[in-house]
């Protein structure tokens, strides 16, 4: 189970950086989240960067404020570095920043040149990466920074691009130099002329995801004073929900209105690589994130409202009307290729007008490009509007989010409303309002109707029942949480189902079942679903049939979520495995199965989460069924193995017949379950399983099983006796490692060891990991029951509401 680490990329912005605690933070995340090989990207510290503007404006203006300015830029390095660093380190940053700080106060006695004022501006970074990496090093994280000059290649525009077959092997050469993790100015580059380029205001996102890319990293995460993509701006929008899944071709609609959180041209680089980008908050990691998803979106409305202050309109009037069709084409040509697509665009055909709404920072860059372009127009830059937007698939076509947005907006100040080409957002340029109760109200129109969800559930037996005991007491509850609401609408077991998608009564569905359902052939029961009218319908399968879980695909495809409990699809041929995985991701749909292993313990989370989070598993091992540890650790001789597991049985603790127990199938699937999680290809025939079952009962009646239970005794007995005489227990445990190799079985373990020592009815899963390599990880606790294993279930809704708002 060796393999690299695949490099990620961490990116921090200004208000992650705002002062000495917020540095301190940002070193325990890069401890946490970070390993040794990882790449750091810094915006500058606070309002360096405002700063520094703001002292170059003053040069020209007001000397004495000019110095105050710069005093106290001064004053603000000077005191993070004396408080974040101690000894030769901070002598020696003290000393390089008084040295630059005099260069730039001789820039004073003149007008300063575009590379100049450049050069000046990329200095708030450089700062941020020197005391970063001197930081982390002294906190025994050795890091080094570099310069983005040295490697990334721009040349100067209104949105300048960065060169990528230029800046690939010089980023290349730098890193091949490096032997730990890296800390990389962000916003800046360099041209052929050796000046500095600056890549736009909030160009550090797209440093991070183009830096990503030349680096080959797989994930991206950008750390901001924001856990991600929120419903709408929650310093506006008090019940602004965050979007824990985002996807991309939404996302990228976000960032080309020019959202705060995703910015213009940030998502290029994502869209053309294999990386992953994930918005996190520094503040409070554990507050929730967003993570982009690189798969179209399918979508059936708006899912988030955004604003845009300081808009600016480019009007250009064409002198003859016959001239406006080839004018507005030509117009996007020359617009295309200096990637300045305008935030929405309006054509009055009877006028011979067509307005181009920019954000004020790029929209005299705009209007110079169309100046020097020599087209025949007379071109008008009017200030003064605002923007506001309605994003997400399918918005377009929504008849219901259409009118709520068109009449929240009809007594504002609008200037015009469009839809965008690409059909995923609405938006409306206004003269400059109020915004913030406008947004307010926009978002309670679009997303007060609550969204509904139906729920499918695949078998009435054991646990089915008690999962309708469950449901039905915490249907209300989990209601408030989510703000959605939770509907049965179908009860199907492996003959019949009963389908009423007006919704059936949990406490009712043991009773009527037989007089409200209906045979059916296989599969039928997913036509019957196909008109349900539900946001999201999804399907909870806690049968362990197989019919069932070949028709995994069938449910994805039916455009329905899953939730299992059933191990076959997770644990069958790589082939079918995959198969089930494709079905979803091509539907967009999801498929959770945290109750196939453990019950309600976290065990697939976990070695999911240490997978994608840059870890390595080395190991796993454990004992992974219920049934087994109960019976293992009752059996001491003094009662024989064959009368616990009638015991067993008549208890509810074992399968309906014991021998899909005891064969060792069940832990079998499991651990093929958890290698997939963990990154591995394990194929279940891979797996040695050891069959407590004699051959001569395998093909039994279950009544012709009790009756010769004995035969279970012979080969335990004398393995008990062995053991007890070395001072050792009975354990039936799982193990897997590092090259693949997986066992199954008994084994006589020391009456000490941490396997041995359970509770009767506990799991154990002992993770041994690059991070967890000296004292494994381990979780325990109930691994059977019919109680946890629906509170499993439950708990995998939780997460699917959560995912699906």
């Amino acid at each position: 189970m060796s393999g690299r680490v695949e490099r990620q990329l961490h990116k921090f912005g200004g208000s992650s950086l705002a002062d000495a605690e917020c540095y301190r933070r940002v070193v325990a995340i890069v401890g946490e989240y970070a390993g040794e090989q990882d790449l750091v990207v810094v915006s500058a510290a606070g309002k360096t960067t405002n700063n520094l503007i703001e002292w170059m404006a003053q040069l020209e203006q007001d000397g004495r404020r000019a110095h105050e300015t710069f005093q106290e830029l001064r004053a603000f390095q000077q005191q993070l570095i004396e408080e974040l660093l101690s000894g030769e380190p901070a002598d020696a940053l003290l000393t390089q920043l008084h040295l630059e700080l005099s260069e730039l106060v001789q820039l004073g006695d003149r007008p300063l040149s575009t590379a100049e004022r450049a050069w000046v501006l990329g200095h708030g970074e450089q700062w941020s990466a020197r005391l970063l990496a001197a930081l982390l090093s002294q906190s025994g994280l050795v890091a080094s920074c570099l310069d983005s000059r040295t490697f990334l290649r721009a040349e100067r525009a209104a949105q300048p691009e960065v060169d990528r077959a230029l800046s690939w092997p010089l980023l290349q050469t730098q890193l091949a130099q490096q032997q730990h993790r890296v800390v990389i100015t962000g916003f800046v580059a360099g041209n052929q002329a050796g000046e500095t380029v600056l890549l736009g205001r909030n160009g550090s996102d797209y440093s991070a995801t183009v830096i990503g890319a030349l680096a080959g990293v797989g994930r991206v995460t950008i750390w901001s004073d924001v856990a991600g993509v929120y419903s709408a701006d929650p310093h506006k929008v008090g019940d602004a929900c965050l979007l824990p899944l985002l996807r991309l071709d939404e996302a990228d609609e976000l960032a080309r209105l020019a959202a705060p959180v995703l910015h213009s041209r940030t998502l290029q680089p994502v869209a053309n690589s294999a990386i992953d980008l994930t918005l996190r908050c520094s503040h409070q990691p554990e507050s929730g994130s967003t993570r982009i998803e690189r798969v179209l979106a399918s979508g059936r409305g708006a899912k988030i409202v955004t604003s845009l202050e300081e808009v600016c309109l480019l009007e250009v009037q064409c002198p003859r009307a016959h001239l406006l069709e080839p004018m507005v084409a030509e117009l996007e040509r020359l617009l295309l290729r200096a990637q300045l697509a305008p935030l929405a665009r309006d054509i009055q055909t009877d006028k011979g007008l067509i307005r181009l709404a920019y954000t004020s920072e790029i929209a005299g860059g705009v209007l110079a490009l169309l100046q020097d372009s020599g087209i025949g127009v007379d071109l008008k830059l009017r200030e003064g509007f605002s923007l506001v937007a309605a994003v997400g698939a399918g918005v377009v076509a929504n008849a219901v989010h259409c009118h709520g947005f068109y009449q929240q907006l009809k007594r504002e100040p609008v200037e015009f409303m469009t839809e965008s080409e690409s059909g995923l957002s609405l938006v409306a340029v206004l003269r400059q309002t109020r915004l913030d109760d406008l947004i307010g109200r926009l978002h309670q129109q679009l997303f007060q109707a609550q969204k509904r969800l139906g729920l499918v559930l695949c078998g009435k037996g054991n646990i089915g029942s008690r999962w309708l005991a469950l449901f039905e007491r915490e249907k209300a509850s989990i209601e408030k949480r989510h703000g959605m609401s939770f509907t049965l609408i179908g009860v199907v077991d492996s003959r019949q189902y009963w389908i009423d998608t007006e919704g059936i009564e949990p406490q009712r569905v043991l009773d009527a079942f037989g007089d409200e359902s209906v045979e059916y052939p296989p599969g039928d029961w997913l036509t019957e679903l196909s008109g349900h009218g539900y946001d999201d319908v999804i399907v909870l399968d806690v049968t362990a049939s197989e019919e069932l879980a070949g028709r995994y695909p069938a449910i994805a495809e039916a455009g329905l979520h899953l939730i299992s409990a059933n191990k076959v699809a997770g644990s069958a041929a790589g082939d079918d495995y995959h198969a089930v995985i494709d079905a979803f991701a091509k539907s967009s749909r999801y498929w959770l199965y945290n109750a196939t292993v453990g019950a309600g313990l976290p065990i697939n989370h976990t070695v999911r989460d240490l997978s994608e989070s840059g870890d390595t598993i080395i190991a796993l091992s454990g004992i992974f069924s219920g049934t087994l540890s109960w019976l293992f650790q009752q059996y001491d001789g003094s009662i024989p193995f064959s009368v616990l597991v009638e015991q067993a049985w008549q208890q509810g603790l074992t399968e309906p017949d014991p021998r899909h127990d005891l064969d060792g199938s069940d832990v079998m699937r499991k651990l093929v379950i958890l290698a997939r999680e963990s990154g591995l290809e394990l194929e279940p025939e891979q797996v040695k399983v050891e069959d407590l079952v004699p051959e001569a009962m395998r093909n039994l009646t279950l009544d012709g099983f009790f009756e010769q239970a004995e035969l279970l005794d012979a080969a335990l007995s004398e393995r008990l006796r062995k053991a007890q005489r070395e001072d050792k227990v009975l354990r039936y445990v799982a193990r897997l490692d590092r090259h693949g190799k997986a066992v199954v079985g008994v084994e006589a373990l020391s009456a000490e060891h941490a396997l041995a020592n359970l509770l009767p009815c506990d799991n154990i899963f002992a993770i041994e990991s690059h991070w967890y390599r000296d004292n494994p990880l381990v979780i325990r606790g109930p691994g059977a029951g019919r109680d946890v294993t629906a509170g499993a279930l439950l708990s995998d809704i939780n997460r699917m509401a959560t995912m699906l708002k």
